[in-house]
C-alpha cells in the first residue's frame, strides 16, 4: 500500500495536494486524530483490503503542539511502516497575502494577527519539515504546475528531486526579479528592438526567435549556460535547496531574453529530471 501524508503551513496548498491525490485514485482522509493514525493504518494493512493507495492530512489545527504528531509517526516507522511525506510550504508574505484574499483567520493567530500565528506555525512545523520526502513551495507554482508534479511523482513514478526550477525572463529596465538566485545578461546579443518589423513581437515569435538563434554567440550562450545549470542542479538538490530561480534578462525583457529563456527551458524540459517553469516576466510591457 502506497500511503502518503500531507502536512505543511496553512494556506500553502495543502488541500489542494489533497483534491489532486484523491483524483489520482487516493484514498484521502483530512485531520484524523493522531491517536487513531497506527489504527487506521493497521486498518488497512489487513488481508483483503482493497485499498492501495491513502493520503491522509495531517494539520497543524487538529494539534497545535505538533508533538504527539511526530511521536506517532516515529512509531509507525519503528513499526516497520513506510510512509512518503509531502511538505507544503510558501513564503510569508504569500500566505499572508491568501489569507487577506480568503478573508480568512490563521489558526494560529489568535489577537495578534496573521504573521505571529505564521511565525508560530513555522516553529512548530520546523522538524518535521526536515522530515519530508517532497517540499513544495508554492508562493510562485501555479496550480497546473504542481498537479503536474504530483502527476510524475505519483502517477509515473518518477524520481523528485526536491527543487523546483523557475525560469524567468525580464528587462533591465524594469528591475531584476527580487527573487532571482541566478541571473544571466545577454544584452551582449543585437538587439530585434532597432529592426522595425521585429520590434512590436517578442522573443516567443518565430521571427525573433530565429533572429536570435542566428548569431554564433547566441548557441554557445546557451550551450554553456545548459551545462552549467545541469552541474548545479543536483548540487543545489543535495544542499535542500527548494526552489531554483534562474533570471535571463535584456534591456527591455521582450526579445533576446525571452527567446533565451525558452530554449533553457527547453532544453532541461527535455531532460525529464526537474520541476521546471518558464515565465515571461515584462514580455508583453512596453
Amino acid at each position: 500500500m502506497r500511503f502518503v501524508i500531507v502536512t505543511g503551513m496553512s494556506g500553502a496548498g495543502k488541500q489542494t495536494t489533497m483534491k489532486m491525490l484523491e483524483d489520482m485514485g487516493f484514498y484521502c482522509v483530512d485531520n484524523l486524530p493522531v491517536p487513531l493514525i497506527g489504527t487506521f493504518l493497521e486498518l488497512l494493512n489487513r488481508p483483503g483490503s482493497e485499498i492501495s493507495k491513502v493520503a491522509l492530512g495531517l494539520d497543524v489545527r487538529s494539534d497545535q503542539n505538533f508533538a504527539e504528531a511526530e511521536e506517532t509517526l516515529a512509531g509507525l516507522k519503528q513499526k516497520g511502516h513506510s510512509f512518503e511525506l509531502i511538505f507544503m510550504d510558501a513564503a510569508d508574505n504569500v500566505l499572508i497575502r491568501r489569507y487577506k484574499e480568503s478573508r480568512r483567520i490563521h489558526p494560529l493567530a489568535g489577537n495578534d494577527g496573521a504573521q505571529s500565528g505564521i511565525s508560530r506555525e513555522r516553529q512548530i512545523l520546523a522538524n518535521i519539515k526536515k522530515q519530508a520526502d517532497y517540499v513544495f513551495d508554492t508562493s510562485d507554482l501555479l496550480t497546473r504546475e504542481l498537479k503536474e508534479e504530483l502527476d510524475r511523482i505519483f502517477l509515473q513514478n518518477g524520481e523528485f528531486n526536491g527543487l523546483i526550477v523557475r525560469i524567468m525572463s525580464f528587462g533591465f529596465k524594469y528591475g531584476i526579479p527580487i527573487d532571482a538566485d541566478l541571473v544571466f545578461d545577454v544584452r551582449f546579443l543585437p538587439n530585434p528592438f532597432y529592426i522595425e518589423e521585429l520590434k512590436p513581437l517578442t522573443g516567443e515569435d518565430a521571427p525573433v526567435h530565429d533572429y536570435v538563434m542566428s548569431f554564433e554567440e547566441a548557441g554557445e550562450f546557451l550551450k554553456r549556460l545548459t551545462d552549467m545549470i545541469s552541474f548545479l542542479i543536483p548540487n543545489y538538490v543535495k544542499e535542500g535547496k527548494h526552489q531554483l530561480v534562474i533570471c535571463i534578462g535584456c534591456t527591455g525583457g521582450r526579445h533576446r531574453s525571452v527567446t533565451l529563456a525558452g530554449e533553457l527551458y527547453k532544453n532541461l524540459h527535455a531532460e525529464g529530471k526537474y520541476g521546471i517553469t518558464l515565465t515571461h516576466r515584462d514580455a508583453r510591457l512596453g
